[in-house]
């Protein structure tokens, strides 16, 4: 196997691969982090099936879910980089030291005192999914409702529970439930692992947005099939990965993104890290 980057894109409209994306040629010839980036890239998308345009959104997402609940945690894609990927996403930070959310444009680490710091471009993440977001769907929640009512009203007024959403919802929350993993050292521990030793905040009667997206079921492994969300205050100086919430009353706003763009690392543990298996139980005790 040699060591340049697979480049997957998964068009759910046209169920097209990109053209030159299998190709082994010398257009490898810039990297970021222990990703190297074809000089081509941006030209290789566009010309696929004219998907970089402004009618279809793109998620970007580096590395999997599998590899991240198995331990592989090194940092592989500058935020410097992944910014020219999305104003809107979630995700981690080397060593798996907190929680990553942007949200317009603005990127931020929330760390295990529950602070929102903002990050530096030279900081690397091992796992992140962000887009552009652009609202396509909007609804108001007058009523109460909590996670699972929320993420149910969601799902029935989703137009297919076969593409991938950005998910953003601004509201007033009675209490929010978040978490934050600290900085692990080598060897890694698996995931269901780490959290052991997350921090837990319990927010009550506060505004704040919810950033995150929803994955179809079939993506089990490559992403977290439903939703994944992290939540920010309304000053912006606190959050955490959502394990609970009651909302008073907010906005949901769904960016429908219809295509999939997948960046592997190239080396490092992800290498040799045997994935595929079954890991529900771990995912399961992740998001408690």
């Amino acid at each position: 196997m040699n060591k340049k980057s697979f480049l997957i894109v998964l068009i759910l409209f046209s169920v097209t691969f990109v053209s030159g994306c299998t190709s082994h040629g010398d257009d490898f010839s810039e990297k970021s982090g222990n990703i190297e980036k074809p000089d081509n890239i941006g030209s290789n998308a566009d010309s696929a099936s004219g998907i970089r345009g402004s009618e279809i959104d793109v998620l970007y997402q580096v590395s999997t879910i599998d590899a991240l609940l198995q331990g592989v945690y090194d940092g592989v894609l500058p935020v410097a980089e992944l910014e020219t990927h999305g104003d809107f996403g979630i995700g981690t930070f080397d060593g798996l030291e907190g929680e990553m959310l942007a949200l317009d444009g603005n990127y931020y680490q929330i760390k295990t005192d529950g602070i929102a710091y903002p990050v530096s471009g030279e900081m690397t993440t091992p796992f992140a999914t962000v887009t552009y977001f652009e609202a396509d769907e909007n609804f108001r929640f007058e009523e109460p409702a909590n996670l699972t009512e929320l993420e149910d009203f969601l799902d029935l007024n989703l137009p297919s529970e076969n593409l991938f959403y950005a998910v953003r919802v601004d509201g007033n929350f009675s209490y929010i439930k978040a978490r934050s993993v600290p900085k692990q050292e080598k060897p890694y521990p698996k995931l269901a692992d780490a959290v052991s030793t997350q921090s837990v905040f319990e927010f009550e009667n506060i505004s704040g947005t919810l950033v995150g997206f929803r994955a179809p079921e079939y993506v089990k492994g490559v992403n977290v099939p439903g939703y994944h969300l992290h939540f920010i205050t309304g000053d912006r100086n606190a959050g955490g990965h959502v394990l609970d919430l009651e909302m008073e009353n907010g906005d949901a706003t769904l960016d429908i993104t219809s295509a999939f763009f997948m960046e592997l690392p190239t080396s490092g543990d992800f290498y040799d890290v045997e994935l595929g298996q079954d890991l529900q139980a771990d995912m399961e005790k992740v998001e408690k």
